[in-house]
C-alpha cells in the first residue's frame, strides 16, 4: 500500500509495447499536431491580420483556435516523447500541471462554444441589435468569463482530486492524466468526493448543452421564417461549422464518459480519449475554413502576399 505523500510519479498507460509500433505512434500524433499548429495558427494570424475579420464571431473563433492548441499542447508533446523514448512515466507534479490545464483549456473551449452559439443567435433571431449586444467591451467580458470559468474549473477538481490520499499504486488507465484514473488510486471512502466532482461536471455540462439547444431551436424557427430559399440557406450556413464543431466534441467526450461499462476495455477507452482529446484541435480549424469563404479569401491573399514579399 502506498499513500500519496510517497508518490513521485505517476505510470501512464502505453499505447503499445511493441517498439516499431511506438515509433509509428510518434510519427502519428506528429503529423496530428503539426497539422493542429499550422491549422489553428493561420486561423489566428488571418483573423489578427486582417482588420474586417475583426467581429464578434471571428473574435470568438481566435480564442477557440487558441484554446484547441493549449489543449492539444497539454498531452500531446508528452505522449511523443514517451512513445519515442520507451517511457511511461510523469512526475507528480507534472500530472498535476497537465491535469490543471487540460482541463482548463476543455472547459473554456465547452464555455467558447456556447458563446458562439449565443453570437449566432443574436446574428440570426436579433440583427438589429447585434452592434449593442455583442460591442467590442461585451464580447471581451465574456471571453474572459470563458477563461476565467475554465480556470477555476480547473482549479477545483485539481484540488480535490490530488488532495484524495492515493493508496492503490500509481498505475494510470490512460495516457494521459484524467482525474476518473487517478481516483481509481484513491482509497473508496472517499466516494462523496467524487460524487461532488461528476455533480460539478454534470451541473456545468448540462447548463452549457441546454443554452445550446436553446440557441439553435430559436435560430432554426427564425431561418425557417426568412422568405427566401437564398436567404435561409445563407443564415444557416454560418452556423453549420460550430454546429459540427460542438457535435464533434460533445459526441466524443459524451460517449467516452458514458459508455456502458459492460463495452469498456482499455485499448477502447485510450481510442476514445484520443477522439476527444486530440482530434478536435486538430480537425477544428478544417471545419471552420471550408464552410467560411470569407475566412479562405483572407487567407489566400494572406498567402498570397507572404510569397510576393519573397
Amino acid at each position: 500500500m502506498s499513500n500519496s505523500s510517497s508518490i513521485t510519479q505517476f505510470l501512464l498507460l502505453p499505447f503499445t509495447d511493441t517498439r516499431e509500433l511506438q515509433l509509428l505512434h510518434f510519427w502519428l500524433f506528429l503529423g496530428i499536431y503539426l497539422t493542429a499548429l499550422l491549422g489553428n495558427g493561420l486561423i489566428i494570424t488571418t483573423i489578427a491580420w486582417d482588420q474586417h475579420l475583426h467581429t464578434p464571431m471571428y473574435f470568438f473563433l481566435l480564442n477557440l483556435a487558441f484554446l484547441d492548441l493549449g489543449c492539444i499542447s497539454t498531452t500531446v508533446p508528452n505522449v511523443m516523447v514517451n512513445s519515442l523514448w520507451d517511457t511511461r512515466a510523469i512526475s507528480y507534479s507534472g500530472c498535476a500541471a497537465q491535469l490543471f490545464l487540460f482541463l482548463t483549456f476543455i472547459t473554456a473551449e465547452y464555455s467558447i462554444l456556447t458563446i458562439m452559439s449565443y453570437d449566432r443567435y443574436v446574428a440570426i433571431c436579433k440583427p438589429l441589435h447585434y452592434g449593442t449586444l455583442l460591442g467590442s467591451r461585451a464580447c471581451v467580458h465574456m471571453a474572459a468569463a470563458a477563461w476565467t470559468t475554465g480556470f477555476l474549473h480547473a482549479l477545483l477538481h485539481t484540488a480535490n482530486t490530488f488532495s484524495v490520499p492515493l493508496c492503490k499504486g500509481n498505475a494510470l488507465g490512460q495516457f494521459f492524466c484524467e482525474i476518473p484514473q487517478i481516483l481509481k488510486l484513491s482509497c473508496s471512502h472517499y466516494y462523496l468526493r467524487k460524487l461532488g466532482l461528476i455533480v460539478v461536471c454534470i451541473l456545468v455540462v448540462f447548463g452549457c448543452f441546454v443554452f445550446i439547444v436553446v440557441s439553435y431551436v430559436q435560430i432554426l424557427r427564425a431561418v425557417l421564417r426568412i422568405p427566401s430559399e437564398q436567404g435561409r440557406h445563407k443564415a444557416f450556413s454560418t452556423c453549420l461549422p460550430h454546429l459540427a464543431v460542438v457535435s464533434l466534441f460533445l459526441s466524443t467526450g459524451m460517449f467516452a464518459d458514458l459508455k456502458p461499462s459492460s463495452i469498456s476495455s482499455p485499448s477502447l477507452d485510450l481510442v476514445l480519449s484520443v477522439l476527444y482529446s486530440v482530434v478536435p484541435p486538430a480537425v477544428n480549424p478544417l471545419i471552420y475554413s471550408m464552410r467560411n469563404q470569407e475566412l479562405k479569401d483572407t487567407l489566400c491573399k494572406l498567402i498570397c502576399l507572404c510569397f510576393q514579399k519573397q
